[in-house]
């Protein structure tokens, strides 16, 4: 039975979805205004784990991963500037294209990491009717008022609002006091913004819509939404009022999922999410992962540095989701050898003859399956499946047999195991996984996704390789 620790009960509970053999998972995916880090990665790669889990169980998954394309302002509390427009001012284009770009870059790297593809990708941009409907029911049932500046939700008419941060809400809007700096109309400090009017420190806004909603400021509502509605919406479109598994970054307890619960239960009447997972945070250096702190390192650099991208999936592995994990490139170089050494067991057995199984060797197998499907049961116990991983590689059951059951393992674990390296006899300054990317490029061509291709070509030169396509093939160069 899978055991999954519930952010909501703060304990860990036997998994059962709402319909037997379905699981309902909504992923918060990235805000694409800039090239996602690694630390963003790895939150990606948990998510992965979990659906490639629920599968190998039995489970039939719908997964919604969303891309934030609009009303993600630079605090999650609702100020600061929108980080899309931000990318837009940055790079003298529009946001539209700042998130056309930097979804392209994300598709490639999780695609490199080999991320299963979620069965729904929405953007917030591209259902805004649908998040305007959500604000006018909550309007309607009281849940939600209007000043100049904004649609908010009152945090105080809704029943348990902290029940997910664990909060003292008494101490946060009875002890704070009303309104804010931003705007003095705004009855609670924690209420949070459903419509954004494009006024006050937004009046230049970018990304804007028309909308019912009224505001002295603006003339037909004009404005965005609220980065929280956003996710809300998308959950319920695609996946219904109630869903099963919700995850996100730690960082989303206190506020952004908090907002999602209120919201949602306020407008839907029925409970939002019965599992909430959240993952831990990379460090480096064991401070928080960030590019403000020049940290922020991109897939694309530890490719840079000669690492196979698969090796940084392995790292990721080695840790347990909900923990902190600390990264240096000790530990990367670490896992890369692991990572390499495995795979080239698995390939030495590729060709070895069978033999018949002894009831000592069948019982050994199963034994070994049973304890990698108990860690992941608890709690998704990356860590410990890796290592059984690996006692069945040393074990002394037929190499066959070790192969087919590492490989089933790896439908979890996402190594491509039985994968040889991209390229032979590669020149060895000329990273094999640059031969990886090149190899993405080739088949993107192929299916005329052009636009595609030529940001993997990009990625490819940003290495410090270039491209010459010629009659006779592709040929790679490094730049001198």
């Amino acid at each position: 039975m899978l055991q999954l620790y519930n952010t909501l009960t703060r304990k860990k509970e036997v998994f059962t979805p709402i319909t037997k053999g379905t699981v309902l998972f909504y992923h918060c995916g990235p805000t694409v205004y800039w090239t996602q880090h690694i630390g963003n990665l790895r939150g990606m790669t948990m998510g992965d784990l979990l659906v490639r889990t629920l599968r190998y169980f039995g489970h039939d998954v719908v997964h919604v991963r969303n891309y934030t394309d609009v009303g993600h302002l630079t605090s999650d509390a609702d100020t600061g500037e929108d980080k899309m427009e931000k990318g837009a001012v940055r790079e003298g284009k529009s946001a539209q294209e700042i998130a056309d770009k930097y979804i392209a870059l994300f598709e490639q790297d999780v695609k490199v990491i080999n991320l299963l593809e979620p069965t729904y990708k929405p953007r917030p941009s591209l259902l805004i009717q649908e998040i305007i409907e959500m604000v006018q029911i909550l309007i309607q049932k009281g849940y939600a008022y209007t000043t100049d500046l904004a649609v908010y939700f009152d945090v105080s008419t809704f029943s348990d609002y902290s029940r997910l941060s664990h909060q003292d809400m008494e101490k946060m809007i009875g002890g704070k006091g009303k309104g804010d700096a931003e705007d003095p109309m705004k009855r609670h400090f924690a209420d949070f913004a459903l419509w954004v009017f494009k006024a006050g420190s937004h009046t230049n806004a970018l990304q804007t819509w028309g909308s019912p909603f009224v505001s002295p400021l603006v003339s037909g509502g004009v404005g965005f939404p609220g980065w929280h509605i956003e996710c809300s919406v998308m959950a319920k479109k695609y996946l219904g009022a109630s869903i099963d598994i919700h995850m996100g970054g730690v960082e989303h307890i206190p506020i952004h999922h908090t907002n999602e619960i209120a919201q949602s239960e306020a407008a839907n009447g029925v409970p939002f999410v019965r599992y909430w997972i959240h993952n831990g945070h990379l460090l480096v250096h064991d401070v928080k992962m960030a590019k403000s702190e020049g940290t922020g390192f991109s897939l694309s650099e530890i490719i840079e540095k000669g690492f196979d991208p698969l090796a940084l999936r392995y790292f990721f592995l080695t840790a347990q989701y909900r923990s902190q994990q600390n990264f240096t490139w000790e530990a990367l170089s670490g896992s890369q050898k692991a990572f390499l050494e495995l795979r080239d067991m698995i390939s030495s057995w590729k060709t070895d003859s069978r033999v018949q199984l002894s009831e000592d060797k069948l019982e050994k197998i199963d034994q070994y399956r049973k304890k990698f499907v108990a860690a992941l049961e608890n709690d998704l116990n990356s860590a410990a499946a890796l290592a059984v991983t690996w006692e069945v590689a040393k074990s002394n059951i037929p190499s066959t047999d070790k192969y087919d059951l590492i490989l089933e393992f790896d439908q979890v674990l996402g190594l491509k195991l039985d994968q040889s390296p991209a390229v032979s006899n590669q020149p060895s300054d000329i990273p094999e996984a640059i031969y990886l990317l090149v190899q993405e490029r080739e088949r993107l061509r192929k299916e005329k996704k052009f636009d595609e291709a030529d940001v993997v070509r990009h990625d490819i030169e940003q290495h410090g390789f270039v491209l010459e396509d010629a009659s006779s093939g592709t040929i790679l160069k490094k730049c001198r």
